[in-house]
């Protein structure tokens, strides 16, 4: 049994203090944002030359004026609407300025729930195809989506908070979004209102994250249960039935959960592609947090099973799946670039104006990097390599998901800061714990599953004293 030792235990929990300690902080400091910082700010862009949208507000009005001849004839009137545009962008730039502390929180937070989620899916992948490779890995994925739950309950709250305008990440839920006499009405929003409603966006990620803890939690306990059941198989099989269920509800709840926690935060915006673009940005950085700790807890001597072969084939899903995900993101980016759609070309624009070098620096993150580092089959099998090309593969699918959501929420209010690092903190800080925790309580080897001693003796290839490669038969 592996002991969770005390120096890694303080460790992770002290990246939570301080992730804590941090997040506090910063929704202190947004708290304190006045709609004069707005204004500052504002003004400070305009000076730098980079008050675009501010001056095109203003420059759009006017021509309006102009064109119906009110510009001249009633001053007084242009200008109260020019300084209503005024204000009505500074309260705007005030919420985005209020917004950082919630965005940085969700992008951590979602990629936290994200790369677990993807986790448990990739492990139910592994019972539903019956492959024997990676059974000597499968407490390791189990110990991983242990951190489902406590992240899980941490969304009900952003949920809740953006529901009840705690915060304005979710422009659609501004009041008067859905009322033909509001100024603030959206008549695009409102099409959408069978799908875009408080009502149905709790329930269903409420349903969304209940689906997937049942699951964890059934396959969790019967997991173990197979260790010591003498029943014939039947506790496997209700396993293997029960990943199948849970498999075609995650695909369905993944793309779902894609619309709602991110699409709609871009309300007017729609990609067919989205889901599985998300789905290949959590999966990559999934395998790699599998691989990080299969590394870890194999140095520590936990895994005595595990081979430079399980390392090899865990580094051939992170490859490939590098590759699905450029393959999705040009397939997204390109054809709606080229189309020249204006209701889906804004997404890009507003990221490609704003976010240009995280923007072009992720997509050499997560493909050229890990073409370089594991395109070669003997790099696969050393750790270091892996850990090296693992970490540039998180760093750039977090900036994913930073562009996937900032540029919606802050706009160009955005660097790289307190909320950023500290909300990063709490999430590695309670994965860690969480994980190792639940490693700690289970035999590491699963000894009841029946493929158990095909990956004992899996090799995908062996290295002959002259330093070639040859099939290991």
């Amino acid at each position: 049994m592996y002991q969770f030792s005390g120096k890694i235990k303080k460790f992770s929990l002290a990246l939570m203090v301080i992730g804590v300690l941090g997040i506090g902080f910063s929704f202190y400091s947004g708290s304190q944002r006045t709609l004069e910082d707005a204004k500052q700010v504002i003004e400070n862009s305009h000076n730098d030359g980079h008050g675009g949208s501010h001056g095109s507000a203003v420059n759009e009005l006017e021509d309006t004026h102009g064109e119906h001849g009110l510009k001249n004839e009633d001053h007084s009137t242009s200008t109260a609407d020019v300084s209503a545009v005024e204000d009505e962008h500074a309260v705007h730039v005030l919420h985005q300025m209020q917004n950082r502390p919630w965005s940085a929180f969700y992008v951590a937070l979602f990629f936290s729930l994200g790369i677990t989620l993807l986790v448990l899916a990739f492990y139910a992948i592994q019972r539903v195809a019956q492959v024997g490779w990676s059974v000597v890995i499968l407490r390791v994925m189990e110990a991983i989506t242990a951190n489902l739950l406590p992240v899980s309950i941490i969304m009900i709250i952003v949920i809740v908070a953006s529901v009840m305008h705690l915060n304005h990440l979710f422009p659609w839920m501004v009041e008067g979004t859905f009322d033909p006499t509001s100024d603030k009405y959206d008549p695009i929003v409102d099409g959408k209102s069978w799908w875009i409603n408080s009502t149905g966006f709790v329930l269903r990620s409420i349903g969304y994250l209940l689906v997937w803890n049942a699951y964890r939690f059934f396959i969790r306990k019967n997991s173990i249960k197979e260790d010591t059941a003498n029943d014939g198989n039947k506790t496997y099989k209700k396993n293997y039935n029960a990943s199948v269920i849970f498999l075609f509800l995650f695909m369905v709840s993944e793309s779902m959960m894609s619309w709602d926690w991110i699409m709609g935060l871009d309300p007017h915006w729609f990609s067919t592609l989205f889901g599985w673009y998300v789905l290949a940005t959590l999966l990559v950085s999934a395998l790699t947090v599998i691989a990080f700790f299969t590394i870890y807890l194999r140095s520590k001597g936990a895994l005595p099973l595990v081979n430079d072969s399980h390392i090899h084939d865990l580094a051939k899903f992170m490859f490939g799946f590098s590759v699905f995900w450029t393959y999705l993101w040009f397939s997204q980016f390109m054809l709606i670039w080229y189309a020249d759609i204006p209701e889906e070309t804004t997404y890009f624009v507003a990221r490609f104006t704003e976010y240009k070098l995280p923007f072009l620096g992720m997509v050499v993150m997560n493909f050229v990097f890990p073409i370089l580092l594991l395109l070669n089959s003997d790099f696969k099998s050393k750790p270091w390599f892996v850990l090296i090309g693992g970490s540039v593969i998180l760093v750039g699918h977090y900036i994913d998901v930073f562009i996937m959501i900032m540029p919606s929420t802050v706009g160009g209010q955005w660097y790289f800061g307190i909320p950023e690092i500290s909300s990063l903190c709490l999430f590695i800080g309670l994965l860690i714990y969480t994980t190792l925790n639940a490693f700690s309580k289970a035999n590491p080897v699963p000894t009841g599953n029946p493929f158990l001693e095909e990956s004992k003796q899996f090799h995908y290839y062996n290295i002959e004293h002259s330093g070639e490669e040859s099939v290991d038969h």
